[in-house]
């Protein structure tokens, strides 16, 4: 899809990459620039214990750098500079997360490098924006934009996510914007700078917990899974066999079905409204039922009533289901066998 489209990327660690990966994914040429005075992507670096140590590359860092070519330069040095400016010039889209001001000391913000290539799209992610130099980790923005706060279970301490969500949604904004300034490049011919931070792609995904508080004064806490406006939503099961099963119930006809499943009372729990007032009686109730069949009896029992529900896995049974299957791209980085899940689904 992207075979004629040449990517620059100055990004290291998650979000930049994932991008680049994107459009690697779909037949881009994406030229890494990674710093060779510190021997490349720190997550290079960021191996588990179980990780080969002598590997120059990590499953961190192969998780978003699929098919990319890579150069090792020091941009503070004038040849590997030129070198760099001579990628640039062929390049469609430069991908970035200098610091602002580490950006223009190094000559590779977006003022710099139009000067090779007038009509290049310059996607630049920061943390905070670009008038603040603050830095900025998927930890820090999940701390300072709510999602901690509102993250694990009531009475305990704030926790995070376990992937960096933020860096992902900021990959996803900038693979928006990139694609928007695709099209506009190809009706007026211009390039375009696009700024995007982890800042902003986090409070725009905070969707419905931001309108709870902004509508409703409502402060999001930790209710571990549960959802704020819906019960049974987010509630977890333990079955006979020792398995999570986690209800996704949003509608009245839907909770007509389950009680009928379990052969539970209705009076009372009619409305959405109700169920929330009532959530831990009502959890009792259906936790009773789900403690007497094993998982996969229940599985069987909510599929063929059209129940939503999930069973809770770990990561090897996730990718144990064959519907994984066909997610999965590999590919040999530097003698390492690397396996990831792909990032475009196109």
């Amino acid at each position: 899809m992207f075979k004629d489209l040449k990517i620059v990327e100055l990004a290291s660690v998650l979000a930049g990459p994932l991008t680049g990966s994107f459009f690697s994914e779909l037949g881009a040429e994406v030229i890494k620039i990674e710093n060779k005075r510190t021997n490349g992507d720190i997550t290079r670096t960021w191996k588990l214990p179980s990780e080969d140590k002598n590997a120059t590359a990590s499953a961190y860092y192969s998780a978003a750098n699929y098919s990319k070519k890579v150069l090792l330069l020091d941009l503070t040095n004038a040849s590997d500079y030129q070198t760099l400016i001579l990628h640039l010039k062929e390049a469609d889209i430069v991908i970035s997360n200098f610091k602002p001001d580490s950006a223009k000391k190094l000559r590779l913000d977006y003022d710099h490098l139009k000067e090779y290539n007038e009509t290049i799209i310059y996607a630049e992610l920061t943390g905070f924006g670009s008038m603040d130099s603050r830095p900025a980790f998927d930890v820090v923005l999940q701390a300072e934009t709510g999602f901690m706060y509102m993250n694990g279970e009531p009475n305990g301490n704030p926790v995070k996510m376990p992937v960096a969500l933020i860096d992902i949604l900021a990959s996803h904004h900038m693979k928006e914007a990139i694609l928007c300034a695709i099209i506009n490049k190809l009706k007026t011919g211009k390039g375009k700078h696009i700024e995007i931070s982890l800042y902003n792609s986090a409070l725009a995904s905070l969707a419905n917990q931001a309108t709870n508080w902004l509508m409703a004064g409502h402060i999001p806490e930790a209710m571990g899974s549960q959802h704020p406006n819906i019960a049974p939503y987010g509630d977890l099961y333990l079955t006979k066999d020792n398995t999570f099963i986690v209800l996704a119930v949003g509608t009245d006809k839907q909770f007509i079905k389950l009680c009928s499943l379990l052969q539970l009372p209705i009076a009372g729990f009619e409305t959405n409204e109700q169920r929330l007032m009532q959530r831990k009686i009502l959890n009792s109730m259906i936790g009773d039922c789900f403690k007497t069949e094993t998982a996969k009896y229940w599985s069987a029992k909510l599929e063929r009533s059209n129940i939503p529900y999930g069973v809770v896995k770990n990561m090897k049974e996730v990718f144990q289901d064959e519907k994984s299957k066909n997610m999965l791209v590999s590919e040999n980085i530097e003698g390492l066998e690397a396996i990831k899940v792909k990032t475009a689904l196109i």
